[in-house]
């Protein structure tokens, strides 16, 4: 079983490290929870802190109605790793993840305290816009089959019409917060991006995740991966390797 320390209702730490140089806040993608970083804390520690988002409506977070705005997420989440601990900061988001780390990395640099990097993992930029369905607005099963085309779910847990009952509301709730989000035209990070993708990704096209380049004045870099939107599961090694040569660890 995963068990965590958690630091507030925002937060899990799977393997604390608390003497190490860097943080890595971790964002999981729609749908998704903090464990989802678990594998990632474990290969990380002790070089660095790794720090996992708990969204609400959500695992221990279920009885919580689901966030409908990137935004409020970022900030709620921002405020409760910006506390006492002045260690530098890196984030990490996957998918919708992505946009959280992006805007949370947005409020860390008009707070004065900017990350070191941000990883943004199999998402377009946001000035990629890309015209598609509404999916929070259609029904059950439109949502749940955009879902299982992204793979990177257990194909059982379709089958259990309890658990798919039990999750819902939460992957309704992250889809809302995501497609109506709407960036912000004149923002800027300061700060270096590493993109990850993978080179079949049937909702991040190379050349929109390359756009990232965009919306940063410091440098960014590209790296692409065999694979479909959930690439990462499959290579969870390489992309480590990723995160450890960009923050030196």
């Amino acid at each position: 079983m995963t068990s965590a320390v958690n630091s507030g209702p925002w937060v899990r730490r799977y393997r604390p490290a608390p003497e190490a140089a860097v943080r890595l806040l971790c964002l999981p993608h729609a749908g998704g929870s903090a464990s989802a970083y678990h594998p990632m804390a474990l290969a990380l520690a002790p070089a660095a802190d790794v720090l996992a988002a708990q969204y609400p409506g959500r695992q221990d977070r279920f009885t919580e109605p689901p966030s409908e705005s990137v935004r409020e997420l970022a900030e709620r989440i921002v405020e409760a790793v910006t506390g006492d601990d002045d260690r530098p900061l890196a984030l990490f988001g996957h998918s919708m993840g992505a946009v959280v780390a992006y805007e949370a990395a947005l409020a860390l640099e008009a707070a004065g305290r900017t990350p070191v990097r941000l990883f943004v993992s199999g998402r377009r930029a946001p000035s990629a816009v890309r015209v598609g369905p509404e999916l929070h607005r259609g029904s059950d099963a439109e949502l749940l089959r955009a879902v299982r085309r992204l793979g990177g779910t257990d194909g059982q847990v379709f089958e259990d019409e309890e658990l798919v009952r039990l999750v819902l509301p939460a992957l309704r709730g992250d889809y809302k917060a995501l497609e109506t989000y709407e960036p912000r035209p004149d923002d800027r990070l300061t700060c270096p991006i590493t993109v990850l993708t993978g080179d079949t990704d049937p909702v991040t096209p190379v050349a929109d995740a390359r756009a990232w380049s965009d919306h940063t004045d410091g440098p960014t870099e590209l790296c692409v991966f065999p694979g479909g939107h959930f690439y990462l599961n499959d290579r969870p090694r390489e992309v480590v390797d990723v995160v450890r040569r960009h923050l030196g660890l």
